[in-house]
Formats: structure tokens, C-alpha cells, sequence
């Protein structure tokens, strides 16, 4: 009984915490090709607010990116989950995330363009502080994020999370204009031991302002916590984390408010 009513009241707080919480859909263009994104925001703030930027997993613009922008929303902030393939590409299998994925890697005028796209619309949005603007990644997207912050896109923050760090043409002094914060698993195959040091090496020779935390033991895909599905249908060294998922999620938060309460 007593466990019964604590989910209920679980559920009521959860309730509470999004009811001002508006999340809509955006059809937009690039070029000859249709996206849909999706923005959140709470219509109980009033005035501008920083804009948060999300960029989605190899999986696609799916529910999950849209979790985290109303979870970003939850908290004051007006979060556009933008998308990076174009509409109903949503990978079922990991060999159609891959091509997906190497399809807009592998043309980095066009990525920009995504990006930037993406980037407008949420900084168009009239309840948006122009001057306060982040961008957040996951896997594919974490990598996004920070290969837009090596290409001198102005942002405050970018955060990436269980993302890529390599990169065949490593930043100099005064190139990286936002701050850079990195979440990765010590135990994630897709991001070595040897990436994060050249990661760090690279930060550091180019005066980058940033933090790393490597969780020990953690896999890849640590804060999705359909992660473990995905590692027992397709035998992929993923898992979900709940300690690293909250730890992480607490510390973009801290970043946030320390940089937009600073400008």
C-alpha cells in the first residue's frame, strides 16, 4: 500500500514539474529537404530565457530528444530538439543509424547547414535571450555539437554527452568560442581511452575552457535508458546508467547557471 501511494505521489510531482510545459512540432527546410523538430518551453516564464539547443542520437529525432527538451523546459529554459536526417528518418537497426549518420558526416557543408538551421529557429523564437544560447549532444549528436564549437559556430556552452572526440583537424588558440563540457564512459569502446587524451591535449594546447568526467565502468549510451535494449537486440556494448545518467544531467545544469547568470 505504502509503495502504491509513494509511485502515485512520484507521478503527481512528475505532473506538476511539466504542466506548464508547451511542446510543439516544426516543419522546416534546408535546402530541398524537409525536417521535423520539436520545441519546448514553459509558458508559465515569463520573459526571454536561455535557448538550448538538442542534438539526437545516430537513432534519429525521436522521442527520447524530445524528452530532454521538455526536460529542459521543465526547468525555465526554451529547448529546440532540431533534426539532423530530415523527416521519418528514424533508424530500426543499427547498419540504418549507420548510414543515416555517415550520410551527414560525410558532407560537412551540409551538417553545418543543419546545424545552423536548427540553431535559427531557436534563437528566432520570441522567448528566447539571444545572447544565452547552448547546444547539448548525444552519441552522434554530442559529437556534432563539439565539431560546431571547433568550426567557431558562437555559442556559451556546448555539452556533450557520451559523444565522439576525435577530430583529424584539432582547433588552435581563439577558434573555440564556447564553453566545453564532456561526459563519456570509461568502459565506452566508441570513445577510447586514446581519444580522450587527444581530446584533452587538444583543449588544452588551444586554451579551450572545458571539463571532462569519465565515469569508471560506464558504456556507451549511458543516459538513455533504452540502451539496454538496444545491447540486447543488436549485441552492442551499450547500458544505461542511472548514476552517471543524474550526476551528468545536474552538472550541464550547474554549467548552465553559472554561464547565463554571469552575462
Amino acid at each position: 500500500m505504502y509503495k502504491a501511494l509513494f509511485t502515485l505521489l512520484l507521478c503527481l510531482i512528475n505532473l506538476n514539474a511539466y504542466a506548464g510545459v508547451q511542446g510543439k512540432e516544426i516543419i522546416y527546410q534546408v535546402g530541398d529537404t524537409e525536417f521535423t523538430g520539436f520545441l519546448a518551453f514553459d509558458d508559465a516564464v515569463k520573459g526571454k530565457r536561455p535557448g538550448i539547443l538538442v542534438l539526437h542520437e545516430w537513432w534519429g529525432h525521436n522521442a527520447y530528444a524530445r524528452k530532454r527538451a521538455e526536460m529542459l523546459a521543465a526547468l525555465g529554459y526554451t529547448a529546440f530538439a532540431l533534426d539532423m536526417y530530415g523527416t521519418g528518418k528514424l533508424a530500426a537497426h543499427p547498419e540504418d543509424a549507420k548510414a543515416f549518420m555517415m550520410a551527414v558526416t560525410g558532407d560537412k557543408v551540409e551538417m553545418v547547414k543543419r546545424f545552423q538551421a536548427g540553431l535559427k529557429i531557436l534563437t528566432d523564437q520570441a522567448n528566447v535571450d539571444r545572447n544565452k544560447i547552448a547546444a547539448i549532444g548525444y552519441c552522434m549528436g554530442g559529437g556534432m555539437a563539439l565539431n560546431m564549437a571547433r568550426s567557431g559556430i558562437d555559442l556559451d556552452v556546448i555539452v556533450v554527452f557520451h559523444g565522439s572526440l576525435g577530430t583529424e583537424t584539432p582547433v588552435t588558440a581563439g577558434q573555440v568560442k564556447a564553453e566545453i563540457m564532456v561526459f563519456t564512459g570509461a568502459a565506452d569502446p566508441f570513445v577510447p581511452t586514446e581519444q580522450v587524451q587527444a581530446f584533452e591535449q587538444e583543449m588544452k594546447s588551444a586554451g579551450v575552457v572545458y571539463t571532462l568526467k569519465s565515469y569508471p565502468g560506464v558504456k556507451h549510451s549511458f543516459t538513455n535508458p533504452d540502451a539496454d535494449g538496444f545491447a540486447a537486440r543488436f549485441k552492442m556494448p551499450l547500458a544505461y546508467n542511472r548514476a552517471a545518467d543524474e550526476d551528468s544531467w545536474q552538472q550541464m545544469l550547474q554549467l548552465f547557471q553559472k554561464v547565463f547568470r554571469s552575462e
